[in-house]
């Protein structure tokens, strides 16, 4: 993966080449114009939260709290903030595959503003995700609940999108074998992780933890996708991407903030393709029907199959049917039928014998996949 580029002005209709793995300074929407369509697999989105914050804030020891007042957090209402929404969103769908996904973070302040604008979009929602925080900020006045999290809005491009990616089984066998919950526990971004300036402030007021978009990019991504933040801030995103053998796409207008990300992403080292092979189940692997297993020779017209216990029996035929008593049929449904169910599964139901011994079909489909892998690979 190539060293972090800053692109100022992107040309229309430009080669991935150009664009992958790269900053390209500007406002938002104008960048995401230049980018050609369906050309992302994931976005990460991590907008102006318009905190509409009124007046600085004090602990009660009165030290000022470095609160987010920067300019671009700040909108004239909330019908200018959802018209803004509504134009980033336009044109993240416009880029985002269709088989893609997008993340969206929020806090109370905006975030059921955006989820409204995704609906309205077309998005089709996924999941809402909690993201807890171990050690959030203090409410300071004392007129209301800590705000102890913050929300992530997982959505498809629309509800017809089926093939998008989320490792189900990664993810439950990272989870100690249970599947993953929608509330995620992790620390706000501090210590060696925050990025600081030359006078010891923070480089950006709202960086992600690292730990976040690990989950993020690990659950809905592959190796070699392409992900892209729109406000890509101190490059949270492009370092976890890089770092994970994934390409990344950046927009950010501020020169810092890119400064900061261009340093911190360079210092990246990508992991190795052992470390980043994600584990699949069943429901990822390639499909494959049982003539299949018959041109491939592994099993003839002819052989007569059996269930584990020989109670019943079916003759393999050329065209991938079997029969059985005059009647034939696909592999389930003959094996449902010998049963008297309604469905079965003729991989692990049905057998052929070897030097005397039963072997499940299900053995050969499993040669078949492996003879697919290395014929792509």
């Amino acid at each position: 993966m190539s060293v972090v580029r800053l692109v100022k002005d992107l040309p229309e209709a430009a080669p991935r080449s150009v664009w992958l793995d790269t900053i390209l300074k500007g406002d938002c929407v104008a960048a995401l114009d230049r980018l050609p369509d369906h050309s992302v697999d994931v976005i990460f989105a991590d907008p102006p939260y318009n905190l509409q914050l009124e007046g600085a804030l004090h602990r009660p020891d009165q030290t000022k709290v470095n609160a987010v007042d920067d300019h671009w957090d700040q909108f004239d209402s909330f019908q200018a903030y959802d018209a803004f929404t509504r134009a980033w969103l336009m044109a993240c769908r416009r880029v985002l595959k269709p088989n893609g996904t997008i993340w969206v973070i929020g806090s109370y302040h905006n975030i059921f503003r955006v989820g409204a604008s995704l609906q309205d979009l077309g998005f089709w929602m996924l999941n809402d995700v909690i993201w807890r925080k171990t050690n959030p900020m203090p409410n300071f006045r004392g007129r209301r609940f800590q705000n102890a999290h913050e929300t992530l809005i997982w959505a498809s491009r629309d509800q017809k999108s089926k093939g998008y990616t989320f490792n189900y089984e990664a993810m439950k066998a990272a989870n100690d074998d249970v599947q993953m919950r929608s509330d995620w526990l992790f620390p706000i971004c501090t210590g060696n992780e925050r990025l600081k300036d030359e006078n010891g402030d923070k480089v950006h007021p709202t960086q992600k933890p690292e730990a976040l978009l690990a989950r993020i990019l690990m659950s809905s991504s592959k190796p070699g996708d392409v992900i892209l933040d729109p406000f890509f801030g101190s490059g949270t995103t492009g370092a976890v991407a890089k770092r994970l053998g994934r390409h990344f796409v950046g927009i950010e207008r501020e020169q810092s903030y890119i400064d900061a990300a261009t340093k911190r992403i360079a210092a990246v080292d990508p992991l190795g393709k052992t470390e980043l092979k994600v584990m699949s189940g069943k429901r990822a692997e390639p499909r494959v029907a049982f003539i299949s297993v018959i041109e491939a020779g592994l099993l003839r017209p002819g052989t007569v199959l059996s269930d584990a216990k020989r109670r019943y029996a079916a003759i393999v035929r050329a065209d991938g049917t079997l029969a059985v008593n005059g009647d034939a049929g696909s592999i389930h449904r003959m094996g449902a039928k010998v049963q008297g169910f309604d469905a079965c599964n003729g991989w692990t139901f049905w057998h052929y014998e070897e030097e005397g011994t039963l072997k499940s079909i299900d053995t050969l489909r499993a040669e078949i996949r492996v003879n697919m892998a290395q014929a792509g690979s």
